[in-house]
């Protein structure tokens, strides 16, 4: 027979120090769990409910993990732990509800199964794409370190998951950072149907904590009393001297990955071996060979245990369906921010743009003790364009943190910073990196208040733009990735005052916003800017300029070329709309100078296709076709990558070709 703990062929149990009323409550967290399980097969059965994942034979592992823990202690659990939200007390009827898709669950019907959070019971549900999950960990014991509360995190995954780049990218950041995490693998022998031989190539994946230098440990996982009191031995002792603890429980799966799976790819005889290892029925045996219990009082614990699941399911089932509002699932993909202006000081200085966002972020880190800046060289070394040099002898290098090469995780923890009460701020050393973070931020930071109503207050800095020779993988403009990303906010500055006025209402601003920065204008782009501590709303185009026989629209570096190209022409007469947020877009800007001047043309760094002047165009096209005296132009770069060479890169730039194509829009 394959896999897990089979030299153990019998669950022995050792009571220790704990008396009766906790031996009883550690059996009765996990009988409701299974019974609970029981009744979803049923309903399954008669089509009630949609889809079932299963974690019969597992329950030791979810009630001895939660019941370890401290009430106020966040718990990460995966689809199989439904005894770490039942053990949270979380009650029933909520839970059937989210099941449900109805209002009285925690997703408002938008999610399903475990896929969502609760503040109010510190239990943060999993994402599909399962590894985000540890990262998120790291940033919520992040927190709890900065607070010095001696608080621990735990946080649940599967074998399989620990094959995902984001498990090992997260050990190592716990590692590096000395977080208080649990990582917690429940190794039940198969990732849906593919055997542990196929995931991976070592005998015990507590191993793996080794490489990281982090304490690990192999726990039966059948055994309930085992799992409890070693996990409420190992978080005493993180407590009291945080750092990261690796734990395998060695399990199985006695249900498919999902019930329409089923379990055909399961060996029989290796079936057979683990229903003689069944959590419940084993530790309840103990406890009537014990006269811990009596056959009596197990019979009465499940008649009300049964009684409560009935009365709540009753409650969840005579619930109304959700009622389909458009203005309320458009108003929650944002979480509701208030802006509030900051008029700016009379006193400005002439600065370049790195030297605005560089101000911009020292404003905010004074204003915000609660902010956190990560990045890759960000602190002694100040940052690869050096706009962090001196943080950290102000701010610490608690608050300015060197990251590993680890993109995915580090926006992961930015998130779980926000969930327990911080602002952080994530660097991207060149906007290009982004595609290693690119799931945490569209799966977990956009859709996280639309979900379950958690804001995700984290900024990703992303320095970007060619034109400075640094060829395909550090120049590229990337904005259209996210703009089309519903809860997303995308901010591109092209001038000095705005940097810094945006940089901090992104931070002030509670929901995820990426800050793009063109490299080519951080030294070459000078502007008085005033002192202290101002911000701009974001959604709010400039009007750089005013006339009458075209629209000029563009962004960043665009907005330059521009003006470049109107100071040749002075006798064309051209309203100039810098964007300077992409998301949300000034729409309101963009028609009524349209509808004055009849003719549009929008300039763009990015390639052609799937950009952002594509929609511009689109949305001129919709709202403003009858005023229009000509087809609306996009000009972009052309559908390459990147080149390094200065004459491809020049030739690759549609800065090249606005000109004419502007001057042929105006004689049309």
């Amino acid at each position: 027979m394959e896999h897990i703990s089979k030299e153990k062929s019998s669950l022995n149990f050792d009571r220790k120090h704990y008396n009766d009323d906790v031996l009883i409550s550690l059996y009765l967290n996990m009988l409701t769990p299974r019974l609970i399980e029981e009744k979803m097969l049923v309903l399954l059965r008669q089509g009630k409910i949609s889809k079932w994942f299963s974690g019969i034979g597992q329950e030791a592992i979810s009630i001895g993990v939660t019941s370890a823990l401290m009430d106020d202690e966040y718990i990460l659990p995966m689809h199989r732990n439904l005894g770490v939200f039942t053990t949270r007390k979380i009650p029933l009827y909520r839970l059937f509800s989210q099941w449900q898709g109805k209002a009285n669950g925690f997703t408002k019907g938008r999610d399903r199964s475990f896929h969502f959070g609760t503040q109010d019971y510190k239990t943060i549900g999993m994402i599909s794409h399962l590894g985000p999950q540890m990262g998120i960990a790291n940033g919520i014991a992040l927190g709890d370190l900065l607070k010095n509360n001696n608080k621990v995190t735990a946080v649940f995954t599967g074998e399989g998951g620990t094959s995902e780049g984001d498990f090992h990218e997260a050990l190592n950041v716990a590692s590096v950072w000395g977080l208080p995490v649990l990582f917690c693998i429940e190794n039940n022998g198969y990732g849906l149907s593919t055997p542990t031989h196929e995931q991976y190539n070592c005998e015990h994946l507590a191993d793996r904590g080794k490489g990281y230098g982090i304490e690990s440990h192999i726990i039966e996982g059948n055994n309930v009393l085992e799992v409890f009191h070693n996990v409420n031995e190992l978080v005493k002792s993180m407590r009291e001297h945080p750092r990261p603890i690796l734990l395998e429980f060695k399990t199985f799966r006695m249900r498919g990955h999902e019930e329409a799976s089923g379990t055909k790819y399961v060996p029989q005889d290796l079936m057979d071996h683990w229903a003689t290892k069944d959590p419940v029925e084993n530790y309840k045996k103990y406890l009537l060979d014990q006269n811990i219990i009596s056959e009596k009082e197990d019979i009465h614990h499940q008649s009300i245990i049964k009684t409560e699941i009935e009365s709540h399911w009753k409650q969840a089932n005579n619930e109304e369906v959700i009622n389909v509002d458009l203005k309320t699932e458009l108003n929650d993909v944002y979480a509701k921010f208030d802006f509030k202006e900051e008029i700016p000081a009379q006193n400005n200085h002439e600065v370049r743009l790195i030297d605005a966002i560089s101000d911009g972020l020292k404003e905010a880190m004074l204003r915000y003790d609660n902010l956190v800046i990560m990045g890759q060289d960000i602190a002694d070394y100040g940052g690869v364009f050096k706009i962090t040099e001196g943080f950290v002898g102000v701010f610490g290098k608690d608050r300015i943190r060197n990251t590993p090469i680890c993109e995915s995780a580090i926006v992961s923890t930015g998130y779980g910073l926000s969930i327990n009460g911080y602002k952080a701020i994530v660097e991207m050393q060149f906007s290009d990196f982004v595609s290693s973070g690119f799931n945490p931020i569209v799966n977990l930071l956009a859709k996280s208040n639309y979900r379950w109503g958690q804001q995700a207050d984290v900024v990703i800095r992303m320095p970007c733009g060619a034109g400075v020779g640094a060829g395909p993988f550090h120049s590229q403009t990337n904005e259209a990735w996210f703009t089309k990303i519903p809860g997303l906010k995308v901010v591109y500055p092209a001038f000095p005052y705005d940097a810094k006025g945006l940089m901090i209402s992104a931070i002030e601003d509670i929901n995820p916003v990426l800050f793009f920065e063109h490299k080519a204008l951080y030294r070459s782009v000078r502007q008085q800017v005033p002192e202290g501590y101002y911000n701009l709303p974001m959604g709010k185009a400039a009007l750089i300029s005013e006339g009458n026989d075209i629209t000029i629209i563009s962004y960043g570096a665009g907005v330059h070329w521009v003006t470049e190209i109107i100071e040749k022409h002075q006798d064309i007469s051209a309203d100039i709309i810098d964007l300077r947020t992409l998301q949300p877009l000034d729409t309101e800007t963009i028609y009524e100078s349209v509808r004055k001047t009849g003719k549009a043309i929008v300039l763009q760094e990015d390639t052609m296709f799937g950009g952002i002047a594509s929609d511009i165009s689109s949305l001129i096209t919709e709202n403003c076709f009858t005023f229009l005296d000509a087809p609306v132009k996009r000009v972009a770069s052309i559908e390459t990558p990147i080149p390094f060479d200065i004459n491809l890169e020049q030739q690759y730039l549609g800065k090249n070709r606005f000109e004419d194509e502007l001057l042929a829009l105006i004689a049309y």
